[in-house]
């Protein structure tokens, strides 16, 4: 099971970090292999809330999540992303932008991290608006009890979440971004990307909420007429028709949904990589090969059953995918080290996976007392 499932990853890690040496010796090897470790760090939640949606789709989605959503989260995210920032940004065709990151890379990190308040407050918002909408849900099982209960009742406002992201959003734009490090007054900017970033969680995460609902309601209607339709497919040979087309669109926008995500959650991860590198390929290969592992894990989340087992991961995912999106809108005027961003996301999930431990516990141990109690009682 692992190795079906981490296969590619550890394949694409020994041909990757080969290919570094050879092309740019050991000091290569050693920042392919630094930005490898901080990829799959910073991007640990992201694994554990993409497992949370992937869980609904076939096995056919997932294969297509593992291998055009790869690629495009692999070249599209940390290779062409930070050139077409910079074509943008710099009014330059995209020959030329990749011609820059070659000739001029010192040129090429300062282009990039001038866009780095536009790219923020995108990820930060749509990142917000993953965590509201968790917290204000009613749900089975509370992790923080004192806390997602009284939230949970403030949800029924159905607009709450789109409120405060939107409060957070002008905030940000009045405090952190008027007074940018090297760029001066950002709130404009700020303000159209956090509005952006609000927009595409919303029609993307709708029309996926939509089909996927459609698709459920398809599902009872087939089956409750499937007692009256057996007799007659049972004559006729024919089958009851069958949700395919609705399942295809509702996992196409769900699909759509998890690469946006996975792109908001590479924000930092290609910000921060400047800190080690400003070599676009060494970047895009690092990076490349801890997406892969992200993903891989992903997998083995679903397949494992994990979310189900350890019922306060996904709690704590989100936890750190808020804290993420705030520490993002922070830094468009100060600087957070990506080590502290790390370590957040995994203090969170830790906790909540030990969280998780301890239910487990207590509930076999309630279980085997009752067992017990009952044999007793028999006796």
């Amino acid at each position: 099971m692992l190795l079906r499932t981490f296969g590619w990853s550890f394949a694409v890690t020994v041909l990757g970090l080969a290919f570094a040496f050879w092309a740019w010796g050991w000091q290569g090897f050693a920042i392919v292999a630094i930005l490898s470790v901080l990829e799959i760090s910073l991007s640990f939640d992201n694994a554990v809330v993409n497992a949370s949606v992937l869980k609904k789709m076939n096995a056919f989605w997932q294969k297509i999540f593992l291998t055009i959503g790869i690629l495009i989260a692999v070249f599209g995210m940390r290779l062409v992303f930070p050139v077409v920032i910079v074509a943008v940004t710099a009014q330059l065709g995209p020959i030329e932008a990749v011609q820059l990151a070659i000739d001029d890379k010192a040129r090429y990190e300062e282009l990039v991290t001038a866009a780095h308040p536009a790219i923020a407050s995108f990820g930060g918002m749509f990142l917000l608006m993953i965590f509201l909408d968790f917290i204000f849900e009613e749900r089975e099982h509370k992790w923080l009890a004192w806390l997602e209960r009284p939230l949970a009742k403030l949800g029924r406002l159905d607009v709450l979440s789109i409120v405060i992201a939107l409060v957070t959003l002008l905030v940000a734009a009045t405090t952190v971004a008027t007074n940018v490090p090297g760029s001066g007054d950002k709130s404009g900017t700020v303000l159209l990307s956090g509005v952006a970033g609000l927009l595409t969680y919303l029609v993307v995460g709708g029309l996926s909420d939509f089909f996927e609902g459609r698709l459920e309601e398809d599902e009872a209607a087939a089956d409750e007429a499937a007692e009256k339709q057996a007799a007659e497919a049972a004559k006729t040979g024919r089958k009851p028709q069958s949700a395919v087309g609705l399942a295809g669109k509702a996992a196409f926008f769900l699909f759509l949904y998890l690469e946006v995500l996975d792109a908001s959650f590479s924000f930092d991860g290609v910000i921060g990589a400047f800190a080690i590198t400003n070599d676009i390929f060494e970047m895009a290969l690092g990076l490349g090969i801890g997406a892969m592992y992200v993903r891989s894990l992903t997998v083995y989340l679903v397949r494992q059953g994990t979310l189900d087992d350890y019922v306060y991961l996904e709690h704590g995912a989100h936890y750190a995918i808020g804290a993420l999106a705030v520490l993002l809108l922070v830094s468009i005027q100060f600087h957070i080290n990506e080590v502290i961003t790390g370590l957040i996301g995994v203090l969170l999930i830790g906790a909540s996976f030990w969280s998780s431990v301890v239910r487990n516990r207590r509930l076999g141990e309630n279980s085997s007392s009752k067992g017990t109690a009952e044999v007793s009682s028999g006796v």
